[in-house]
């Protein structure tokens, strides 16, 4: 950027016509540098008004008549001379050879008509100009301001470079080549440029310019952008001062006022001079002050261009415009406080944070910071605020910015970890928490990763935040009283995340209506259909047929109930076949300050899709930190023990992987009867570290003890992402019977469940049985009948515990008798001996558990089977990793 100012404004004669061209020599002009005359056409009313502009015909004819307001395009034998008139009464000679000026127009001869025009505008008294204002309509004021545009554009200053390649000088060859055709006593006519750049066959040459005409050439380009700025500020000042009225009709939401707004943001984009931008900004906050109803009444697009623009010049490169930058953003939030009665500055708030998402990628952090800083000095500083929330108000915006530009610095160094990337996605989303547009946008991004990696429960749960936003907003219009609240049975998430949406009357989404609620509703429905949850469709589309009802949309309410009944379908059979995995847990630790940063310590709970082992994410966590640290500096923790991280190498990333289940008490399981209820809405979980008082980790029966470790994160699975911090640890000590205990209800659940169903999978119920009843894979239940039953044995334990393991074992048998009973049903002739052998098997398991227990268990069976009171007898042995329910 040149910061060249001349106190005197340079003349305007050098840009009319380059010297250094003989006149009559040809140009060759590219079809970038043409413009069709029709674009004159648009602007040539608001010239002609203008007093003492010469009288200009409406429309250009160009119909090809041989009327003498007509144009041809006749061009004989190369040559091209001004236009026929019926009664010219010309020599042959030079009528032979006449054309009309071509329904084009070069980029010089645009710019000599546009320095006419400004000119005249800037030498012209002021009260003819107000006066031509105050009679002209608003088109003709809105085609003048679009002319002022146009000046803009045709003169910006577009670099030395750009200047150099662009422009060259002509070596005529006119001495050299006399017309043939021209009398020797005759001048031949003047042709336009515009026309002889059609004569390709020119002997014309092109030179590039010299260093000097070059330097020349850029100066005088700058000189003249320079001179057409401060022109074009001095009319937008004579008219803002002057036709306030005009400007503030409803509420500045009108053509004037948005052109003016188009006026200033064209000449920031631009490069301008130093001195230049200065005068802009002084402008600016001219307009600001004068127009506070335009600003912070009506529409927000305002505030919201302005502000794009504005954060632009606080990345500048030149001091001086950060400065300038700075203080206009601190006068816009300054003064929309004051307009709210000093209560808050929301308008601006929210369009500086929608400008710096714009921005993003663009921004010099060091720059940026620098002008942040400059702003809080500002509110710091202002004496006339310090009794009020102002200054903090400003801190709060500052820090939410750095929060932004910290966070998208990092996603681009982990562009390949996923968990990461999208936690910087989601405290991008957290940090636009009151901006719907913006939150919306960044969860969008989110939902967009997660369907790439597979994630397709995070996705729809991504939308499902987006539609609680639409809620919410539109229960602060009064449309949709309900609000967020409204998802709570779907997501407890939703309503802590959603509830902070603030209130801007000129906000840009206004246009979220109740239609695009249900829209939304409808992607989600989708998106849950993908993600395999089709329990929670039903909910979704509680919330849609209402619409639809009130609507009287026969078509989606069709569709709705079609898409309801293929849900419900889907449900019954997955619960029969039991073959849907909605994902395993893992929980993962990060040890190594000098790698894992603010991580280190830290447990998280990972959800990987569908059966995802503890192996595959160990060695994709293991192989995405052993390319990012390198491979001899990652080391995986494979115990599930407390670490202790003094005897840990400093110089190593350290990373603990262990399989963790949902954790539910007695009373979650009473609640959530279905397999889906138990994956949806969970956030404790529940590891178990095997332990021996003697130091190792496993021992005998009756030595082994076990901890099991109790996680709760800070929000439900599923969420937005995959990954949640664990917030809270607990711990329980099992002894070896409560060991056994624990194992022997895992063992009834699990045949219970085999037999619960309404077609059971015959394959399934017999590895089930195989399990548990064979003498080659019986170690485990009567392993622990020898260690705890018997009056050697129970006289080392609690009475209770004891109590509780026979009846857990009771009921062992009863879960497999019932097995044998449900596959003698199913077995065919060809697998009826291999059941008689499992039915022996299972006999003699009685017999010799009723031998350690001192009771016949094998005659109780049948009376236990019939008890109503069974599930409140077994409720009372349960333990706290849950109630079997039989």
């Amino acid at each position: 950027m040149l910061s060249i100012f001349f106190p005197e404004r340079p003349s305007f004669s050098p840009l009319i016509s380059n010297p250094s061209t003989p006149i009559g020599s040809s140009l060759t002009l590219s079809k970038e540098n043409l413009i069709d005359l029709k674009e004159l056409d648009n602007v040539k009313p608001a010239i002609r008004s203008l007093p003492g502009t010469p009288n200009l015909p409406n429309k250009l004819d160009r119909s090809h008549s041989n009327s003498s307001t007509s144009l041809t395009s006749t061009v004989t034998n190369g040559s091209a001379v001004p236009f026929l008139d019926k009664d010219d009464t010309r020599p042959g000679s030079m009528r032979s050879k006449s054309v009309v000026m071509f329904d084009r127009l070069a980029e010089t001869e645009i710019k000599d008509l546009l320095i006419c025009l400004l000119s005249i505008v800037k030498d012209i008294n002021e009260e003819v100009m107000l006066g031509w204002w105050a009679q002209a309509s608003e088109d003709d004021t809105l085609q003048f301001f679009e002319l002022m545009m146009t000046c803009l554009f045709h003169f910006r200053y577009i670099g030395k470079k750009q200047i150099i390649s662009a422009r060259f000088r002509e070596k005529s060859s006119w001495n050299e080549e006399k017309s043939k055709t021209l009398p020797a006593q005759r001048q031949r006519p003047l042709v336009t440029r515009s026309v002889a750049a059609i004569d390709t066959s020119s002997s014309a040459t092109f030179l590039p310019l010299t260093d000097t005409e070059a330097s020349q050439r850029a100066v005088l380009e700058a000189n003249m952008s320079h001179e057409v700025g401060l022109i074009v500020l001095d009319v937008l000042g004579q008219y803002c001062m002057n036709f306030k009225n005009q400007l503030d009709a409803n509420d500045g939401d009108n053509p004037l006022m948005l052109k003016v707004k188009e006026i200033f943001i064209t000449i920031l984009q631009f490069g301008q001079s130093e001195t230049l931008y200065k005068h802009t900004f002084a402008s600016l906050r001219a307009l600001v002050n004068k127009f506070p109803i335009a600003m912070f009444k009506g529409s927000s697009t305002l505030v919201g261009d302005l502000c794009v623009e504005i954060l632009k010049c606080c990345n500048s490169r030149v001091p001086s415009t950060r400065n300038e930058a700075c203080a206009l953003l601190y006068l816009l939030m300054r003064s929309n406080f004051e307009f709210t009665g000093r209560k808050e500055f929301v308008r601006v708030h929210l369009q500086v944070i929608i400008a710096v998402s714009k921005l993003i990628s663009d921004a010099d952090s060091g720059r940026f910071q620098e002008s942040l800083a400059i702003v809080n000095n500002y509110a710091n500083n202002d004496k006339a605020m310090q009794n009020s929330h102002f200054p903090s108000q400003v801190r709060d915006l500052t820090k939410k910015i750095r929060t932004v530009l910290m966070a998208t610095a990092q996603m681009k160094e982990h562009e390949n970890d996923p968990e990461m990337y999208v936690d910087l996605q989601y405290s991008l989303a957290k940090s636009y928490s009151s901006t719907p547009e913006l939150r919306r946008t960044w969860l969008e991004s989110m939902a967009e990763t997660h369907n790439k990696h597979g994630n397709y429960s995070e996705a729809a749960f991504c939308y499902i935040h987006i539609a609680a936003i639409l809620a919410e907003y539109l229960k602060r219009k009064g449309v949709y009283p309900k609000g967020c609240s409204v998802f709570k049975s779907i997501s407890a998430n939703v309503e802590e995340d959603e509830k902070g949406v603030k209130d801007d009357g000129g906000m840009q989404d206004v246009q979220y209506t109740e239609e695009h609620f249900v829209d939304q509703l409808e992607k989600i429905t989708k998106a849950l259909e993908k993600a395999e949850r089709f329990e929670l469709i039903g909910e979704v589309y509680k919330l849609a047929i209402p619409y639809y009802e009130a609507q009287r949309d026969f078509t989606g309410l069709a569709a709705a109930y079609g898409h309801l009944h293929q849900a419900y379908q889907t449900v019954l059979k997955v619960m029969m076949s039991q073959k849907r995995w909605l994902g395993n847990y893992y929980r993962v630790a990060f040890f190594g300050a000098m790698y894992f940063g603010a991580d280190d310590g830290k447990q998280y709970i990972y959800k990987e899709p569908k059966v995802t082992g503890l192996v595959d994410i160990s060695q994709r966590l293991v192989s995405l930190f052993g390319n990012k640290f390198g491979v001899d500096n990652v080391e995986l923790i494979r115990d599930s023990g407390k670490v202790d991280q003094s005897k840990l190498d400093d110089k190593i990333a350290y990373i603990q992987i262990s399989f963790v289940k949902p954790y539910f008490d007695d009373k979650d399981l009473e609640e959530r009867k279905t397999e889906f209820e138990r994956s949806n809405n969970i956030r404790r979980f529940v590891f178990e570290t095997p332990y021996t008082k003697g130091g190792k980790a496993h021992g005998s029966v009756d030595q082994q003890c076990m901890r099991k470790t109790i996680l709760t994160t800070s929000h439900t699975f599923p969420y937005v992402k995959k990954r949640i911090k664990v917030m809270y640890e607990n711990h329980q000590e099992l002894s070896p019977i409560q060991v056994a205990i624990d194992e022997m209800n895992t063992r009834v659940k699990e045949l219970q469940q085999v037999t619960s169903k309404i077609s059971p999978d015959i394959k399934g119920l017999q590895l089930k049985l195989q399990g548990s009843v064979s003498v080659q894979v019986n170690a485990g239940p009567t392993a622990y009948a020898a260690a705890f039953f018997g009056k050697n044995q129970e006289k080392n334990w609690s009475s209770q515990h004891v109590w509780e393991l026979k009846q857990v074992f009771k009921y062992f048998l009863i879960a497999c008798s019932e097995c044998l009973d449900v596959n003698a049903k199913l077995v065919k002739s060809d697998q009826f001996e291999y059941h008689e052998k499992m039915k022996n098997n299972f006999e003699e398991m009685v017999q010799h558990i009723s031998e350690l227990v001192g009771e016949n268990v094998l005659e109780e069976l049948p009376s236990m089977k019939r008890k109503s009171s069974a599930s409140q007898v077994f409720s009372v042995i349960s333990d706290s990793t849950g109630n079997i329910g039989y």
